[in-house]
């Protein structure tokens, strides 16, 4: 194994707490659902725009910093069937930088009383390493880059995903075709991405006042070396002049987390913090922040528009 592969899989051992696998842990997944799944694309019926900024294990040098920027809607020329989206993510770890940029499809088809989509997504990985940061006893080993070093692949991620009248269940691949990543113009420094599966579910529990319901859910993510699960309870309040919700969230041996948040007039801003169980502490946790914004299609159409969402979580 290459120098700096093993470099990269020991500083990442490091974060399996709290990351389990390549790709970035948000606690907003429910949220975020067509970038852990690309069969959610077009669900909302809506122009669904979701983004999401997280600081990890605050107080320590080269913390985690992970971006989120994702858009979907329903090829209403086409009909609701069809949806499409498109993303991208920044992920920073230490001397380490993630992006992946990407575009999917779902088709979602009517069926036992509810829908039943699946999806697929191509992706660019953008891949670099700041070697000017490295202080190594050497100086000229290839293994270790003085300047910056980056990398591209393609990748295919895939999902399915089925929706009732109260609850979702969904299961997605990320990193399909396991691409390789050169770090420079050589093979000297090279890795490969792990496919990540991921399990999804949530299921919205009302209540006899119709103001408050419960909205559960929960995801468990592995590349079969590491693995983390979340659980989620958020309490809603459906006002006449918006949506508010608070809840907790828990993912075994690694954290805890409270969420804040509401939607008004279509525009959804959401708070977590994140606590570490693990003797990190509790003032070196996670701050993360969700914005989205959902808009009906009314592109082509005068008056109040049709539309409605046939996602219920």
């Amino acid at each position: 194994m290459r120098r700096l592969r093993l470099f990269l899989f020991v500083f990442l051992g490091t974060c399996a707490s709290v990351h389990a696998q390549y790709d970035a842990a948000f606690n907003h997944y429910w949220a975020l659902q067509s970038f852990y799944n690309p069969a959610a694309s077009g669900l909302k019926g809506q122009i669904d725009v979701q983004g999401g900024y997280a600081m990890q294990m605050l107080g320590y040098e080269h913390a985690p910093a992970t971006m989120i920027i994702t858009a979907d809607l329903p090829l209403w020329f086409l009909g609701p069937a069809h949806g499409v989206g498109a993303g991208f993510v920044n992920d920073k770890i230490g001397l380490f930088t993630h992006k992946k940029f990407y575009i999917q499809y779902a088709y979602h088809q009517k069926l036992w009383g509810g829908r039943l989509s699946a999806g697929v997504r191509a992706a660019l990985l953008a891949e670099s390493f700041d070697g000017s940061g490295v202080d190594v006893e050497e100086t000229g080993d290839q293994a270790f880059p003085t300047a910056e070093a980056n990398g591209t692949a393609f990748d295919l991620d895939a999902g399915i995903r089925y929706d009732g009248r109260r609850w979702y269940a969904g299961f997605s691949v990320m990193h399909t075709l396991a691409p390789m990543v050169s770090l420079g113009d050589t093979k000297v420094n090279e890795y490969e991405v792990p496919q990540v599966f991921y399990l999804t579910g949530g299921y919205n529990i009302p209540f006899r006042n119709p103001l408050f319901s419960m909205q559960t859910s929960a995801i468990v993510r592995t590349d079969l070396t590491a693995w983390r699960g979340d659980i989620t309870a958020r309490l809603h309040y459906h006002g006449p002049k918006g949506k508010f919700y608070a809840g907790v969230g828990y993912s075994p041996t690694i954290s805890a987390s409270v969420f804040i948040g509401g939607d008004l007039h279509g525009i959804q801003l959401g708070y977590c913090y994140e606590i570490y169980t693990g003797g990190v502490g509790a003032l070196q946790g996670t701050h993360e922040i969700s914005l989205g914004y959902t808009t009906n299609l009314d592109l082509f159409k005068k008056g109040k528009n049709k539309h409605q969402s046939v996602r219920i979580l």
